[in-house]
């Protein structure tokens, strides 16, 4: 409980002398530090602090009233409570029962959990027209002129063909060419269960890639540009026609 403070005087703070302030100042427990102004209006302020009151008793009295009216909420029923556990009990007990019928599955260690369904991948349908599976290789590290003299010469050919000149071929680039027919006839083989005996060469072309440009120092000081072209590389197969 705070200690009851001094009245301000009928001519107010500012008709007390300043060491009358200080004696208030230094009864309430205040800094007494200051000019006449800055202690006057020190005490004005702690006076405003003391005129707060605490919380009206009329809330508190509404908020008790308030707190009266909740109403409680209803036990249920013994007998309900009782049925409603004995139904979950029972649904229980039939579902470990549905699961001790069903054959337990076996799993081996690593392997991938088994299914119902049929774990082969279905074959895609055939199109009514030309089947075409086609295989891309982008940014081949060989230049378009030269990918295409190999690239001629498998055109229009039996697969099986094509691999026989690809691997026979004198040329660097074959080996990259014939790693990509083989995943177009990889993709036949997926797709449409089509083998390579079944299959044709249809188109067979190679498009320009970026160039990557390098420089070689040269005698005086200068630097001669070097060119080092890309290839887009793309073969076409189809399963109509015999080739030639």
């Amino acid at each position: 409980m705070a200690d009851k403070v001094n009245p301000a005087p009928e001519g107010g703070w500012e008709s007390l002398k300043v060491d009358e302030l200080k004696a208030e100042l230094e009864a309430r427990g205040l800094p007494k530090s200051g000019t006449k102004a800055e202690l006057v209006e020190r005490l004005l302020d702690d006076d405003a602090g003391q005129t707060v009151s605490a919380p009206a008793p009329a809330a508190e009295k509404e908020a008790a009233e308030d707190a009266e009216q909740i109403t409680e909420t209803p036990e249920p029923d013994s007998e309900e409570v009782q049925e409603a556990s004995e139904d979950a009990a029972g649904a229980a007990d039939a579902d470990e029962e549905a699961a001790e019928k069903q054959p337990k599955q076996r799993r081996r260690r690593g392997s991938a959990e088994t299914s119902t369904g049929t774990s082969r991948r279905q074959p895609a349908a055939r199109p009514e027209g030309d089947l075409i599976v086609r295989a891309r290789a982008r940014y081949v590290r060989s230049a378009p002129r030269k990918a295409r003299l190999v690239m001629n010469h498998i055109r229009g050919k039996r697969v099986e063909h094509a691999q026989a000149i690809l691997e026979h071929a004198p040329r660097a680039i074959s080996s990259d060419i014939l790693k990509l027919l083989n995943s177009a006839v990889a993709n036949a083989e997926s797709a449409y269960e089509l083998g390579a005996d079944e299959l044709t060469v249809r188109r067979a072309y190679v498009d320009e890639g970026p160039t990557i440009k390098r420089f070689r120092p040269r005698a005086l000081g200068r630097a001669t540009k070097i060119n080092k072209r890309t290839s887009h590389m793309t073969i076409e197969l189809t399963a109509e026609g015999n080739g030639r």
